[in-house]
This record gives C-alpha cells, sequence and structure tokens, in this order.
C-alpha cells in the first residue's frame, strides 16, 4: 500500500523507488499485455494468416529473379519471361490482398485495447481513495492514460505484427539459401552473433534513456496543467513570464533527453545498416568464389544478393524491433504500476448496505495522521445525535477538513471507530455510506457543462420537476431562467462563468436533489457579498432541515444555528457545548469570539439569534 504523503511533495525520488520496486518484472508484463489480445483471437489469427502469406509471398521475388537470369536471359525464352511477369503479377496482387487485410484486423485490434486499457485504468483510478490524489499530479495521470497507453498499442499490434512477419521472412530466406549453397549460407549466418551483440547492447540503452523521456516529458504535462487550472492566480500575480520560463524549462529537459535518446539512435541506424551492407559485400565476395568454381550460377548469385538483402532487412528490424520493445517497458512498467496501486480504503468483504438512515453519528478515540511524523487527530470522542446540527470552529490545522473527511471515508481512521446508526463505517459499503451523505465545500467545484447536468450530477435519475423544486429551494431558479439558455447555459469550466453565490446555490441545488440524511459544510457562505450570503444562508436552513449536520464555521452567522460548538485545537476537541455554555468556560473559543466573532459587530444572544453591538 502506498504510503499518505503531502501533496506539495508532489513525485519525489523516493517515491519513484517505490514505484519500480513494485512494479512487475518483464516477463509478468508481457504477458500482462498479451492479455490484452485474448478477447480478438479470431481477429488476430486471420491477421496473421494474412501476414504468413505475405510473408512468403515476399520470398518468391529471388527465386524468379534466379529464373530468369539462368533461363529466360541465357535461354532467350520470351515466352518463359511472358508466363513469369503474369504470375509475378498475380503474386503481387494476392499479396497487396493480404496486406490489406493484415492492416485493416492489426490497426481494429489496436484502437479496441486502447480502448480497453484506458477504459480499466479509468474505472481502476476512479477506486482509489482520496489519499491516493494528494500525492500524485492530474497532469502525470493524463500522460499516463494518453501516451503510455498509445505506447502499449503499437507494442502489441503494429510491432508484434512486424516481429511475426520479419521472423518468418528471415527463416524462409535462410531456409532457400541454403537450399541453394550450404557453404555461402553458413558464411553469412556466422555474421549473424556479432549483429545481436551489437542490436542487444544498444537496445538497453536505448530502453533507460526512452523511460527518462517519458518522466520528462509526463513532468511538462503537469506544469502545463497546473497553470491552465490556476490561471486566474498566474494572471492576477502577473506571472506570464515566470510560467513560460517554468514550462520551457521542463521543456528544455525533455529535449535534452530526447536528443541523448537521437544520439544513440543515431548510431544505432547506420551501424546496423554498415553491417547489413557489409553482409552484402561478403557474400559477393564468397559468391563470386562460389561462380567461378562452378558451384553456383550466376542467377543463383543474384538470387542470394537480395535473400541476403531480405535477411539483412528482416534481421535489422527485428533489433529495430527489440529497442522499441525495451522502449516500451517503460511506459507499460507506468501503466501497470496505476493499475496494480490498491486504494487505502477498501470495502468489507460482506459489507453491509445502509438503508433508513436516522443520522446518529459517533466519533470513539479516533486518531489519524496522514503521514509518520504528524498526528492530526488525536483520541477524538464526539457523539452527534441524529437531526443535530454541530459546528466545528478551532484555528488552522486544528484538524477540522480532516473530521470532515472522515465521515464519508474519503480516509478510514488509524486508530479508534466512526459509527453511523451504531454501524462502524469500516463494515458498510462505502457507496451506500456517501449516498446518505451531501456535501457543500467552501470552493464550490462545478463540471464545465451545463447548469442542467451539474445539478442532476445529485440524482441522474430526477425528472425535470424535481430539478426545478431543487434549484427553486436553493433559490438558484431565479437567475437560472434569467440565463439566456436556462438551464442549458453552460457554467464554463469549474463553472468560472458564475459568480461565487451562483456557484454555491447550484451545489445546494444538487445536494437537494440527492436528498441526504447527513450534511457537511465547509462554510459556504464565507467568501460571498451580503445578497449573496442571505441568499446562500436561507438555501442552506431549508437544506438542513432534519438533517444531521456538520459544519465548519468561520463566521458567527454559521454558528448561531448550530445546536452544539466542538473546538478543536492540535487534533483534540478541547471544548463541547453551546455558545453561552463555551463563553462561560472563557476557554479558546471565547477568545476566538473576542478576537474574530466580535469582528463582525454581532453578538449571539440567549436566544441563539443575533443582534447588533
Amino acid at each position: 500500500m502506498m504510503r499518505r504523503r503531502n501533496r506539495s511533495q508532489g513525485t519525489n525520488n523516493t517515491e519513484k523507488e517505490q514505484r519500480e520496486e513494485d512494479t512487475p518484472k518483464t516477463p509478468v508484463q508481457w504477458r500482462r499485455m498479451v492479455a490484452y489480445l485474448r478477447p480478438y483471437t479470431g481477429r488476430i489469427i486471420i491477421a496473421l494468416v494474412a501476414t504468413a502469406l505475405s510473408a512468403g509471398l515476399s520470398l518468391v521475388f529471388p527465386l524468379v529473379i534466379e529464373r530468369v537470369v539462368d533461363s529466360v536471359l541465357t535461354e532467350g525464352n520470351i515466352e518463359l519471361l511472358d508466363q513469369i511477369t503474369i504470375i509475378l503479377l498475380g503474386v503481387f496482387l494476392f499479396r497487396s490482398f493480404t496486406s490489406l487485410i493484415e492492416t485493416y484486423l492489426l490497426n481494429w485490434v489496436g484502437e479496441r485495447i486502447v480502448m480497453d486499457v484506458r477504459q480499466n485504468l479509468y474505472a481502476h483510478l476512479q477506486s482509489l481513495s482520496m489519499g491516493f490524489y494528494t500525492q500524485i499530479r492530474t497532469g502525470e495521470l493524463i500522460s499516463r492514460i494518453s501516451n503510455d497507453v498509445t505506447v502499449m498499442r503499437t507494442v502489441l499490434t503494429n510491432n508484434i505484427n512486424t516481429l511475426l512477419q520479419q521472423t518468418l521472412v528471415m527463416i524462409g530466406a535462410i531456409i532457400v539459401m541454403f537450399s541453394l549453397n550450404w557453404r555461402l549460407s553458413t558464411f553469412i549466418i556466422g555474421l549473424i552473433p556479432l549483429i545481436i551483440v551489437i542490436g542487444f547492447s544498444f537496445g538497453y540503452y536505448l530502453r533507460k534513456i526512452s523511460a527518462e523521456v517519458q518522466e520528462e516529458l509526463a513532468g511538462s504535462t503537469v506544469v502545463a496543467e497546473e497553470v491552465f487550472q490556476g490561471i486566474r492566480e498566474v494572471k492576477s500575480f502577473v506571472r506570464e513570464p515566470y510560467e513560460i520560463e517554468r514550462y520551457n524549462s521542463a521543456i528544455m529537459r525533455t529535449f535534452n533527453v530526447a536528443i541523448r535518446l537521437l544520439r544513440v539512435r543515431s548510431i544505432f541506424g547506420p551501424m546496423m545498416g554498415f553491417l547489413g551492407f557489409g553482409s552484402l559485400a561478403g557474400i559477393l565476395w564468397f559468391g563470386g568464389r562460389e561462380v567461378l568454381a562452378e558451384r553456383l550460377s550466376a542467377g543463383e548469385l543474384i538470387a542470394f544478393l537480395v535473400y541476403g538483402l531480405t535477411v539483412a532487412g528482416s534481421f535489422s528490424s527485428l533489433i529495430g524491433l527489440y529497442s522499441q520493445f525495451q522502449e516500451a517497458l517503460g511506459a507499460t512498467r507506468r501503466v501497470f504500476q496505476l493499475m496494480d496501486t490498491p486504494p487505502d480504503v477498501q470495502d468489507a468483504s460482506n459489507p453491509t448496505e445502509l438503508t433508513n438512515v436516522k443520522g446518529h453519528i459517533k466519533l470513539e478515540n479516533v486518531h489519524f495522521s496522514y503521514d509518520e511524523d504528524t498526528e492530526i487527530l488525536h483520541n477524538v470522542n464526539l457523539d452527534i445525535a441524529s437531526g443535530e446540527i454541530i459546528a466545528l470552529v478551532g484555528p488552522s490545522g486544528a484538524g477540522k477538513s480532516t473530521l470532515f473527511n472522515l465521515i464519508p471515508r474519503f480516509y478510514d481512521p488509524e486508530h479508534g471507530t466512526i459509527c453511523l446508526d451504531d454501524h462502524d463505517l469500516r463494515e458498510v459499503s462505502q457507496a451506500s455510506l456517501r449516498q446518505q451523505i451531501g456535501i457543500v465545500p467552501q470552493e464550490t467545484m462545478l463540471f464545465g457543462g451545463t447548469i442542467r447536468e451539474n445539478i442532476l450530477y445529485g440524482r441522474l435519475d430526477a425528472s425535470e420537476d424535481e430539478m426545478i423544486e431543487a434549484a427553486k429551494a436553493a433559490n438558484a431558479h431565479d437567475f437560472i431562467t434569467e440565463a439566456t439558455k436556462g438551464y442549458d447555459t453552460v457554467v464554463g469550466e469549474r463553472g468560472v462563468r458564475l459568480s461565487g453565490g451562483q456557484r454555491q446555490r447550484i451545489a445546494i441545488a444538487r445536494a437537494i436533489l440527492k436528498d441526504p440524511r447527513i450534511l457537511l459544510l465547509d462554510e459556504a457562505t464565507s467568501s460571498l457579498d451580503n445578497e449573496s450570503e442571505h441568499l446562500v444562508q436561507e438555501a442552506l436552513g431549508r437544506l438542513m432541515q432534519n438533517r444531521t449536520t456538520i459544519i465548519i464555521a468561520h463566521r458567527l452567522s454559521t454558528i448561531s444555528i448550530a445546536d452544539r460548538i466542538a473546538v478543536l485545537q492540535s487534533g483534540k476537541i478541547i471544548e463541547l457545548g453551546t455558545h453561552k455554555e463555551l463563553i462561560k468556560q472563557d476557554g479558546l473559543y471565547a477568545k476566538l469570539y473576542e478576537m474574530q466573532f466580535r469582528n463582525e459587530g454581532l453578538e449571539v444572544v440567549e436566544t441563539g439569534t443575533f443582534k447588533q453591538v
């Protein structure tokens, strides 16, 4: 299981080393990759048969040349030349047909594999816990699900097809060559070990450097993704030149590693070419002596040269494929590393499905930390009655948000238990638990579609009337109908085309439509103007009716609606009670009230309402 880390640490060397250790070894990787081919065995068999026929037909041409030189040109047989030409045209036509079948089927399978791998990877990423997303950047995930999966597709279809085709051509050419002259064939085969040693040596370096290229490319994708998400901050701080320089530096690092890869490839290609053409020179030298010794005809020597060129080309392709396979291992390693990452939070083997939830929440001796160094919550005990409204108050870093995140099981406590209606949350299914919880965060996240799509996200099967009623209850219907396209108005990425108050009200409408028994509110009005705050507070009042509610409170107007207030400091609940009780205790809450809440010019009177001071 991957250890939780702070998001700001990013992907450091320790995490990279851990991922390398957790990754399956090369044979296992290949078996897992090939497994994606199994559902399409029929199409692949047809494509491979076509490949074999195409490879076999390509061996006919040198034999025809030998026949032309030794029979047609020597004997002047015109009729035989016509027959050979017609046969050759038929062979080429049939070979083109087999190539068409092979190309279409393999590319179809390739695109299907891309779809399968991306669907499987995306589904697995959806199953991972919140802890995973705090230690890996979005740009890196996008790079894995796009670039690396494409590399897998190339290996599993095009490269495997080329491997089979070139292997068949090379083996077939060698067999024919031995049938023509075993002495010359033995001489040629003797050159192969040298080529193998050079090819495998270069393949190792190509694999290593290619992995570095992919890592640097993912890093530059991360930089771009962060900037696009935070473009408002970039422009408000006039940091465009800084971000351009940061991206340029990332791209330059990618370029420098890519140039290293290019150097190796540039040396590798010409060296293999020299060995190939050098082999032809050797064939000409040795074969010429065989002709002079009358152990080989001129036509056979020419055929040998063509077959030698075929063997050299095939072997060169195989060595090139080896290097490509080595490069692809880095991409497949990253894909399978993600697929093998287990969720931190998992359902029990036979989880309880929650029904008829009342909303009684009880925390007993809860401890939690994001890493081994700092404990965020320490021995927290809290009993929240069904329908009660609890406000969480405390300085920054006290553990309010962490406690918040434990209720829907975004994380599990390291010690202690959290129960809902006497059910330990570890024993209930995450889906049924979260179905009972509505969350309205401080910074509302809207998807980039329409208002309708964002509200219906609360309950996808809701009717039009139910959606509109939810919008009305959230004080959102009026501004929605005033928009040009009403509920079909596009909100833009993260809801950028709407004001903060409008986004909050859509989020509340979404929660109302979900109709949860438990509400988690992270001070949903802290950054709004007075008019928007009034509308949102009114909507929240409707939403909280008859629901257990936990509020992270920063403002007195929020605390006023709470039945009790829990005061946190350094991960502990140090005070618990009503506003009046906590003021009498003259503890941390009283100090916070004097320093912060009094600045609002309001005080809570005995009835729980406000009066101006």
